[in-house]
């Protein structure tokens, strides 16, 4: 397959449009992730606006450049090719880590070493040799691309060059080659940003969204719809923040495979997108779905909130709500005291494990 097409969009029998397009939960995990992608480039606003990560499932040898008035930047592949919107997996495992670690009152570095079965479980991976060896290849992949960008401040114009990541290494590895122990440094605007806390959390399911488009879709909605109803982008504007080598005419169908599919199985995460002649609208899927009058309307307040992080101390409390609404629309829950029955969720999570 070549660019954003995957074999899911290809019907195939009678039997596809009943089949869910979410890859399977391979691993059971209570794992909470967090968004790397608005944190690693919210000091770079001319890279922050543009892709970082290739749609393609095959080697993207092409180097992108973007331009966004008097700024621009470049994501140059290497050996190996453009770093992967799967590849990106990694660095929001990382950032996890190290938000975990700072929730805990623990120091944090830029060099992690961490399990690869770990990783792998927590990003819905293959366990497999197979699995191993595609971990093995996104490192390279992470490691080899690099960002180049001129940063202009005070009317003075820096250069800046940098890799998604600094270095890989395999600290040990069994007989038959698998890894057990992977240490990775991270680029320092990548921990400026964990230090910083400025992060976002992701819904688990993005971990099973099989197409890479899906996945930059999902990720462009959590940043730009935030606590808005809705989000309007034009068409050619969207293909280019996908970062799709598509046609304009080829990306809409494209689009508009995925929007059909949502509607049929609701399988995108927490936004629902439509397509209008030119112009594509993304809203919050509790406005998007159809869901009953009252589970439409629920909102949290501020005081809520409050005391919702008192109940469960040192969690990203929105992080607990992202599981409390994904939790709900799982059992057709439809509570009557929403806020009291958010707050019995935050007991039940407790404190954050090590918390102090």
């Amino acid at each position: 397959m070549v660019g954003e097409n995957t074999i899911a969009d290809v019907a195939v029998g009678e039997n596809t449009k009943e089949r869910s397009p979410l890859l399977p939960v391979r691993h059971e995990r209570d794992f909470f992730v967090c968004d790397v992608f608005d944190a690693a480039l919210k000091g770079d606003s001319a890279s922050m606006e543009h892709p970082i990560f290739s749609l393609s499932k095959k080697p993207d040898m092409k180097t992108r450049r973007y331009e966004n008035g008097p700024s621009w930047a470049e994501v140059r592949p290497g050996a190996k090719g453009l770093a992967t919107v799967f590849d990106r997996d990694i660095l929001i495992y990382c950032i996890s880590q190290l938000m975990g670690a700072m929730n805990d009152g623990r120091p944090i570095s830029r060099t992690l070493r961490l399990r690869a079965h770990d990783l792998l479980i927590a990003t819905n991976r293959d366990t497999s040799g197979r699995g191993y060896l595609q971990l093995r290849e996104a490192l390279e992949r992470l490691q080899g691309t690099q960002i180049a960008t001129n940063i202009i401040t005070g009317g003075k114009e820096t250069f800046d060059l940098f890799s998604l990541i600094d270095r890989a290494r395999i600290v040990r590895e069994t007989r038959e080659g698998r890894m057990q122990e992977v240490e990775i440094v991270l680029s320092d605007w990548v921990f400026q940003a964990v230090e910083a806390q400025e992060v976002l959390t992701l819904d688990r399911q993005y971990f099973q969204l099989a197409k890479p488009l899906e996945r930059r879709l999902y990720e462009l909605a959590r940043k730009h719809v935030g606590q808005q109803v809705s989000f309007k982008i034009g068409l050619e504007k969207l293909r280019t923040k996908c970062g799709a080598q598509s046609t304009v005419k080829e990306f809409r169908r494209l689009l508009q495979t995925i929007i059909d599919a949502d509607q049929t199985h609701d399988h995108m995460p927490g936004y629902g997108f439509s397509l209008e002649g030119d112009m594509v609208e993304i809203r919050t899927k509790s406005k998007a779905a159809s869901p009953t009058p009252r589970e439409l309307f629920i909102r949290l307040s501020e005081e809520a909130y409050e005391v919702g992080r008192s109940y469960a101390p040192g969690w990203d409390i929105h992080g607990i709500e992202a599981d409390w609404r994904g939790w709900i629309e799982r059992k057709g829950i439809s509570p009557l005291h929403a806020e009291a029955h958010f707050l019995a969720f935050c007991k039940r999570r407790g404190k954050y494990p090590g918390f102090s």
